[in-house]
């Protein structure tokens, strides 16, 4: 089972799949899943990369099968950048094609920010630039307070799979996140409400795509729109008729617009 020890207090745990020719040596694609997620959620992606590329997904700390950090550990974005960072030099990886999926698209921004010599690209799916003044952080906090982490997961999950979708994904999805500590996403949660990345974002200068559904409830087209305005170097991509959590309700649909926005970066000067 591959997991690294990157410090006294977090053995994480990754995933590492590579299924191009053995004589090649392939770029490498790292998948970042949000709060209260774990690898498991990219399943659909994986098949549909990494015939061209190598696939890292990894559990972020505290979450799926990496460590959970003792009380008042100081939860931040920096922190969580710095993990990804270390599983990067752990695997001797110079640079690598980025996506986040909500929170962790927000952690693929602040790595961004933090090392943009490690990045070839940056996507983010369905993910939230400022958490600070918006009221759904604190009312998600009070209801996993009183329900739990699975009542949570239940009570949000039209927002994060469609509606029509297989009553069974709706219910796995549930499982995983019910996963999760609650003392984690209560703590992740009371730090991410004060959290607003609107300064550093003008300074991310890595090419970066944006991802989310046409019908997307909570991260609307609109709200997207306003993060590409602060990137210096973004295009967003509305994927027609996705609803949901567009990586999720349409992955097959995701990896066709991340292929095509990778083939323009490499026709692209000084790429």
């Amino acid at each position: 089972m591959p997991i690294v020890q990157l410090d006294p207090t977090l053995e994480m745990y990754y995933e590492d799949d590579d299924y191009t020719d053995p004589w090649r040596t392939p770029e490498t694609v790292v998948l970042h899943h949000g709060n209260a997620k774990n690898t498991r959620l990219w399943y659909a992606w994986v098949p549909l990369l990494a015939r061209q590329y190598r696939v890292i997904r990894l559990d972020a700390r505290g979450f799926g099968r990496s460590s959970i950090p003792p009380e008042g550990y100081d939860w931040s974005l920096s922190n969580f950048a710095g993990d990804l960072l270390g599983l990067l030099d752990h695997l001797e990886l110079d640079q690598v094609h980025l996506i986040g999926e909500t929170v962790g698209g927000t952690i693929s921004l602040q790595f961004a920010y933090e090392h943009p010599e490690r990045l070839k690209s940056l996507s983010v799916c369905t993910s939230p630039y400022k958490f600070a003044g918006v009221s759904t952080y604190q009312d998600y906090y009070k209801l996993v307070q009183e329900a739990g982490v699975a009542g949570w997961a239940r009570e949000t999950g039209s927002r994060r799979v469609e509606p029509e979708s297989d009553p069974a994904h709706h219910e796995w999805y549930i499982q995983q996140m019910s996963q999760t500590s609650q003392r984690v996403v209560l703590e992740t949660l009371s730090y991410l409400s004060t959290q607003d990345l609107t300064d550093i974002l003008p300074r991310v200068a890595t090419p970066t795509m944006i991802l989310v559904g046409e019908n997307s409830v909570g991260n609307t087209p609109e709200r997207v729109q306003q993060m590409a305005g602060l990137l210096p170097n973004a295009r967003v991509t509305e994927i027609p008729g996705a609803g949901g959590y567009v990586q999720h309700s349409a992955p097959e649909k995701c990896v066709t617009a991340w292929r095509e926005f990778i083939g323009n970066l490499s026709h692209q000067p000084n790429n």
